[in-house]
């Protein structure tokens, strides 16, 4: 008998296991259907020693100091400021848009806040109620640089235009009045100092916690006695997609090792326009690693194969809030993570929404720390 089994080891669940275990003497058995623990967040050497992120880059930033303090117990930082460029027109430009992005572009010399301020503002057309990403994009930059940075690169990764996403995509990204070329401002930017995949190993070590990898959940319940399960794949899977399919984004991964120290002059650079792929990273750059040889990917969104991101639109919401009414309805079972509520979290966003649900759990306010 377990007090809890845990469906999936990233980071909803992880932080789920190592909480209840740690925190509150919890026996848990965690259940993950890939070979080894991590979720999408998983890094590890390839076959010439470099270390990679196998489903794409993972870049931590937060402004929570809750969240830091309590990963902070399974890993040290290495201190990463993350840099995005863009190709545009035959030049690599900043992302997300800065004075250096449109002096570039449009051959300026802008030099101040003030006068970005007023290049935007001549260039933005305002509409009465914003409803999608290209009512937020086209409100604050204008038409051109919606054409020329967002809307082909939002068309690949989403398989849908802009203007039918909702408004929560493109307000993810800043628009900068000034030359700050990081792609996150938050006050705690950096990587685990060995890798993510050490850190939810260090996560999940206490004598409380029991893993089984290859195996489906389904089967394991089947034989297996918990009080109450926590799952974060997708919802809509969980509940034998009664209301239908909600559709999740998927991404083909191609890794390359190069045989040269460098491969590209930034860790990530976006293609917006007519390559079939969004973006090329460099890990070397993440991870600080040195060595002689260096590892890149490929990205090229899929619309079919392992779910990544939930797809905000007012169709899906509504899909969703179907299921979501089902499993309030459920006793003990809870739903965790980006995949089982349906929202496009970033990494933080998912630790401070696992501990407060184990503090919801236990019966206490006592979220992680």
């Amino acid at each position: 008998m377990f007090d809890c089994l845990i469906v999936g080891s990233g980071f909803a669940g992880s932080v789920m296991a190592g909480q209840l275990a740690r925190g509150f003497q919890k026996k848990i058995l965690v259940v993950e259907k890939r070979p080894h623990i991590g979720g999408n967040a998983f890094d590890c050497y390839n076959d010439d020693g470099i270390l990679v992120h196998r489903y794409g880059p993972h870049i931590f930033h937060t402004n929570s100091s809750n969240v830091v303090t309590y990963l902070s117990q399974f890993t040290k930082w290495r201190p990463y400021e993350h840099r995005v460029l863009a190709q545009v027109g035959g030049k690599l430009v900043p992302v997300p848009i800065n004075i250096d992005t449109v002096n570039a572009i449009y051959g300026l010399q802008l030099d101040s806040a003030a006068e970005m301020e007023a290049f935007l503002a001549a260039r933005a057309e305002k509409c009465d109620v914003v409803r999608t990403s290209e009512d937020v994009v086209v409100g604050r930059v204008g038409r051109d640089l919606y054409e020329k940075i967002f809307r082909g690169y939002t068309r690949k990764q989403w398989g849908l235009d802009p203007s039918e996403l909702d408004a929560s995509v493109a307000s993810r990204i800043s628009v900068r009045t000034n030359r700050d070329g990081r792609f996150f401002t938050d006050s705690f930017q950096a990587m685990p100092l060995h890798g993510y995949t050490r850190m939810f190993e260090n996560m999940l070590d206490d004598p409380n916690i029991k893993i089984l990898l290859n195996t489906d959940y389904r089967e394991a319940a089947r034989s297996i006695k918990a009080q109450k399960i926590v799952y974060t794949g997708p919802i809509d899977e969980f509940f034998d997609y009664r209301f239908g399919k909600l559709p999740y984004r998927s991404v083909d991964f191609q890794h390359r090792t190069v045989d040269q120290e460098r491969f590209q002059c930034a860790p990530v650079i976006n293609y917006p326009g007519e390559h079939s792929y969004t973006r090329i990273t460099e890990f070397k750059y993440l991870t600080g690693q040195r060595h002689a040889k260096t590892a890149i990917v490929y990205e090229y969104p899929r619309e079919e194969g392992d779910p990544y991101y939930p797809v905000p639109c007012p169709g899906n919401a509504a899909t969703y809030k179907k299921y979501q009414a089902l499993a309030e309805a459920t006793p003990n079972v809870h739903l965790v993570g980006r995949l089982a509520t349906y929202k496009y979290y970033n990494m933080d966003q998912v630790v401070a929404q696992a501990l407060t649900e184990c503090a919801k759990m236990v019966g206490t306010r006592r979220a992680g720390l």
